[in-house]
């Protein structure tokens, strides 16, 4: 497993992160506990040290399944990543969506991020992990209703009170980041991109690039269909928010699965999976530090970290990319 620092803070992390947002259940379809926990710690012995999370995914079922997983390894061999300024208790802030818990409730979602609130988040967090720290906390999307200043003085509050590590954002666009690194010492943005979602390359890449911020990449598998386990007709669980995006029309499924075929004799000389050589392909993309990688179970797990393991050459890469630019969706 490769290892690399967040942004210019001492907080190192795995290449690949375990990315806790399926084990919570919400929008996933529902989710395992023991399954969930199994996998984290098979991932941890694969090397991935690192684990990303949320209070949002699952209503705090997430947090506290890593919580339980963490409490069976080393904590300062484990990074726990996770975020604040989304909730479904109450009605401050900028209303996201409607949604439905685990149980099937009904219940609104808000982004809220004041400062009192940053700060009680941290603390639930905390509680549900079942730790002192936090390694890297992360804004989980922009909150219009609250200024960034305000917010960042709340994180900066928690660096000084050694509750955190480190400081970071999710979803932000460089003008944000820009509000938010004049208040706190900000080491990374946590944003969506995949071989099939690359619309951060053009303006965001270049900022974090040039004043050392990291990027992590979530969805870099794009919630599944990069894997190439899709058919062109899947029937999605109810809950499953996936069904109703672009990537998963059926007509896109099927482009994407004929490009994943063109890679698929590559893969076999690396002794790879397509999951692996998608994920080996964005840590190796110019500005991604990170690629976040979910799995339900310790075979995913596994399967995921050794993704870290294949190498891929110059040609290689020119080659994927050339048969990825005559990749058209619809």
């Amino acid at each position: 497993m490769e290892y690399r620092k967040l942004g210019q803070s001492d907080v190192e992390v795995s290449v690949v992160t375990f990315g806790a947002w399926a084990i919570g259940g919400w929008m996933w379809g529902g989710a395992d506990m023991k399954d969930a926990v199994g996998a984290i710690i098979a991932s941890y012995h694969e090397g991935v040290t690192s684990i990303d999370t949320a209070p949002i995914y699952g209503m705090g079922l997430s947090e506290e399944i890593v919580g339980d997983a963490v409490r069976q390894l080393p904590r300062d061999k484990v990074q726990i990543l996770t975020k604040y300024g989304m909730t479904w208790e109450g009605n401050k802030g900028e209303f996201f969506f409607d949604s439905k818990d685990n149980d099937g409730k009904n219940i609104k979602i808000f982004k809220y991020a004041g400062k009192e609130h940053v700060i009680w988040e941290c603390e639930q967090s905390l509680k549900r992990l079942g730790v002192d720290y936090i390694d890297l906390y992360q804004i989980h999307w922009p909150d219009n209703s609250t200024p960034i200043e305000e917010t960042m003085e709340a994180v900066s509050i928690l660096l000084k009170q050694g509750k955190i590590r480190a400081a970071g954002v999710c979803n932000y666009d460089k003008e944000q980041m820009e509000r938010a690194a004049s208040v706190v010492s900000l080491v990374s943005n946590q944003v969506p991109f995949s071989m099939v979602n690359r619309r951060i390359e053009e303006d965001l890449v270049p900022y974090t690039i040039g004043h050392k911020k990291s990027i992590l990449a979530y969805s870099p598998l794009q919630r599944g269909v990069l894997t190439g386990k899709f058919g062109a007709v899947h029937e999605f669980k109810e809950g499953d928010t996936r069904s109703g995006l672009t990537w998963y029309k059926s007509a896109n499924i099927e482009r994407i699965n004929t490009f994943l075929d063109k890679l698929r004799p590559l893969a076999q000389e690396k002794g790879a999976t397509i999951s692996q050589l998608v994920l080996r392909w964005t840590i190796d993309r110019q500005g991604i530090t990170v690629a976040l990688a979910g799995a339900r179970n310790a075979e995913q797990a596994r399967e995921n970290a050794k993704a870290s393991e294949v190498i891929l050459t110059a040609a290689d890469l020119e080659f994927i990319n050339t048969q990825l630019d005559k990749l058209e969706l619809i």
